[in-house]
């Protein structure tokens, strides 16, 4: 039997330490700035201390008295350095992504140097607070930086691992006992059915699927039933789906457990290619990576379906290979497969936190198991479909792991892992806490309105620390995440969520268990476009301090390019600074642009989602036989582009019965013909399916959302690609182009 740990909301909760140390340095911070501004001056002589010191840096922080085009030669070099070696070696090889990593660090400590020593302005309580917390926001970003490059060191990539353990399961030599979960809530029937099909599609002869219903629906056991699938309950819907998958193994006996959330189809290979791990008595999990057939909202609400990777490919592709080699693999709560013996004396998944999944793989970890990472996309799902549900899975994520403080699966605490676990786990803790320094950067620039300058440098100082560091490091960016993303996109994602992540940071600190589970909507459809006032007030009132602030500053340069006639350092100073602070404000503006773009949702008539996959079809219409290939297909219709013409156009509301067969799939479908049209070089006609029997719907899913290989990576333009993408985005969004496609053409290509 599976033991359960008792939930944290059932134990008596303490003040966490976490809470404790927070709300500490928020009083040491108020404090220290009360004294400083009411005090006797203490505080005061301290900072001017400190900005005597600032003022008279280290001679090595000191950018040479040289011709500026010696100053750049630096950047320029290093810049072309980067270059090479992304020509000499297009994918990061273990000699070519240390020789990377080894500059990034370097460069990476020579301008953290030269921030912390000579930068920061302390000449009045204003711009010492100011200065303070954006330098302090900005370490906290490099930190995560630093810790990713460490452990991209460590990278790990079990392909060819995979192709040698395969061949015991393809000869059914080990052939262990499979139980497929299928835990639903409250999913559409049409989107159960694909994935139980998906699931009963794969080819391995030992496993038993399992459709674990937490809603307890008669059509949904009526749908198990006459899919020959398992159907399984509870009386409650306690811990939500950590409760419901603990319940399912104590009444089940597999040697295995593999799991798939209720919109995610397998490949028919997925089995074949993670069992074979086990045969290492020591492996207690294997991830695969989530891919998705439909785009993310941010990508659909931009219009760039085809050309903005999904959200998640920078966590598949790079950070959980680089966790393998630490042994800090994540658990992503779908398309894994578990040993049951392993998590039974583990207690089963981690039910006192909202990321059930995550914790649950800490705790097998920490008991001395392996935690191993495949990355093939064997599997795919529902991607959030539209922005507000895009949300609330991430808030819910961000809530989860950051519950790590308050619960004994803490992986910073926890006792069995070694150091570099810990490390990779707190890279992952991090990276919600950087939600907050995105705010302060777009904060940061309205200081420099006011007079205030955070950022005391001068030009010839930029481009010798900064300029080198950041030009290798936007140059490397793609290609250390494999092309996944570039910075510049990356930088709209950040910002959509910005504000809810942050307050969702603070929340969780303080009131950590204060929100359930919320499951993610999926199976929706919208017929207009939806803007999200509630995500979007607080980046519209930092556009318009913005806009307000560069009118200012652009003002101001104009006004003080017209004084008088003494030109004094402070003077000259304060204009430099009105400069930076203009370019950044400009490039915030741009930024804020496209993430209030992103929360328009645009219309989703449809809930079926549609393939760019080429089959020749034959059409039976009357007595006559048309040949075609589709150019779109999905589980309800296809549209087909006949190779001849003589096709009669359709009246208005007129149907015509059709026979489609697709010999290469063996597939034959009755339906009517809904539309024609000969605008093109041929006809092109819709034809949508009608009584499509059982055998007939797995052959169409089958064909659909099965095929080993089906679905393809894509990489990510370049920074310049992307940069003028965006602007054209800006210009022309897609509310104004009436750039609609109704069908969400994914990347499936047949």
């Amino acid at each position: 039997m599976v033991r359960i740990s008792k939930p944290a909301l059932q134990r008596p909760l303490s003040i966490s330490n976490a809470t404790v140390v927070m709300v500490a340095v928020v009083a040491i911070a108020l404090a220290m700035a009360f004294a400083w501004f009411t005090g006797e001056g203490k505080i005061s002589r301290i900072f001017a201390q400190l900005n005597l010191l600032q003022q008279s840096p280290p001679m090595w922080l000191e950018a040479p008295m040289v011709a500026g085009h010696y100053l750049i030669f630096p950047t320029v070099a290093l810049f072309l350095f980067a270059v090479a070696i992304t020509r000499i070696s297009p994918q990061p090889k273990p000699w070519s992504r240390t020789l990377v990593v080894a500059v990034l660090l370097i460069l990476v400590i020579r301008y953290v140097s030269w921030r912390s020593l000579s930068t920061l302005n302390f000449d009045d309580p204003l711009n010492g607070l100011a200065s303070t917390v954006l330098f302090a926001m900005e370490m906290l970003g490099l930190l995560v930086s630093i810790i990713q490059l460490v452990l991209l060191l460590r990278v790990r990539d079990r392909h060819a691992q995979a192709d040698q353990v395969q061949q015991a399961v393809m000869d059914q030599t080990f052939l262990p006992s499979v139980a497929v979960f299928i835990p639903t809530y409250d999913e559409p029937e049409f989107i159960l059915r694909r994935t139980i099909i998906g699931c009963q599609a794969m080819d391995y002869p030992n496993k038993k699927v399992y459709l674990l219903d937490d809603t307890r629906r008669p059509e949904i056991q009526a749908l198990a039933a006459k899919l020959g699938c398992e159907y399984r309950t509870r009386p409650n819907n306690l811990h939500a789906k950590a409760g419901n998958l603990n319940s399912a193994i104590a009444n089940t006996d597999s040697d295995l457990i593999a799991s798939f959330d209720a919109d995610f189809v397998p490949t028919r290979n997925f089995l074949l290619r993670t069992v074979g791990f086990f045969q290492d008595p020591t492996v207690a999990l294997a991830q695969t990576p989530q891919s998705f057939y439909n785009p993310d909202p941010i990508a659909r609400n931009l219009g760039l379906e085809d050309i903005l990777t999904p959200e998640e490919e920078v966590f598949y592709r790079q950070i959980q290979p680089m966790r393998d080699g630490v042994g800090s693999v994540v658990c992503s709560g779908t398309s894994f497969v578990a040993r049951r013996n392993a998590l039974e004396a583990a207690g089963g998944f981690v039910t006192d936190s909202l990321s059930e999944d995550y914790f649950t793989a800490v705790r097998l970890a920490s008991k001395g198991h392996k935690i191993i990472y495949l990355d093939e996309k064997l599997s795919a799902g529902l991607a959030a479909e539209n922005i507000t549900a895009h949300a609330i899975q991430r808030l819910r994520w961000a809530r989860g792991t950051l519950q790590s403080f308050f619960i004994e699966t803490n992986p910073l605490t926890i006792p069995g892992l070694k150091l570099i676990q810990r490390l990779g786990h707190l890279e992952g803790i991090l990276h919600w806490f950087t939600s907050i320094s995105r705010i302060i950067f777009l904060i940061a620039p309205l200081f420099y309105a006011f007079g205030v300058i955070p950022i005391r440098s001068t030009p010839e100082e930029i481009i010798y620390f900064f300029l080198p560091y950041y030009f290798v490091q936007i140059t490397v960016f793609s290609w250390l995440n494999h092309h996944s993303r570039s910075a510049i996109l990356s930088d709209v994602y950040s910002l959509v969520l910005a504000f809810p992540l942050a307050a969702t940071v603070i929340q969780a600190l303080l009131s950590p268990f204060g929100t359930g589970f919320k499951v993610t909507p999926k199976g929706t459809s919208s017929q207009s476009f939806r803007f999200n006032w509630s995500l979007a007030w607080p980046l519209m009132l930092m556009f318009v301090l913005t806009a307000c602030s560069i009118w200012l500053n652009l003002g101001e340069c104009l006004a003080r390019g017209n004084w008088a006639l003494e030109v004094t350092p402070e003077a000259v100073a304060h204009l430099r600074g009105l400069g930076i602070g203009w370019i950044w404000s400009l490039y915030n503006l741009m930024m804020l642009g496209a993430a209030l773009l992103v929360l328009l949702d645009v219309p989703r008539p449809n809930p079926y989602d549609w393939f760019d996959l080429r089959r020749v079809v034959r059409l039976q219409i009357g007595d006559r036989i048309w040949w075609g290939t589709t150019t779109a297909i999905s589980e309800i219709g296809a549209q087909i582009t006949l190779t001849q013409r003589g096709l009669p156009q359709l009246a208005p509301g007129e149907t015509r019965p059709v026979q489609l067969s697709i010999s290469e799939d063996l597939i034959s479908l009755r339906g009517v013909l809904t539309s024609v049209s000969n605008d093109g070089e041929f006809p092109c006609v819709n034809v949508q399916f009608q009584n499509v029997t059982l055998p007939e719907t797995r052959k169409m899913v089958e064909l659909l959302y099965c095929r080993p290989g089906q679905w393809k990576r894509w990489n990510t333009p370049g920074e310049l690609q992307s940069l003028w993408i965006l602007i054209k985005t800006l210009f022309r969004p897609r509310v104004l182009t009436g750039d609609i496609r109704v069908k969400a053409m994914t990347v499936a290509k047949g």
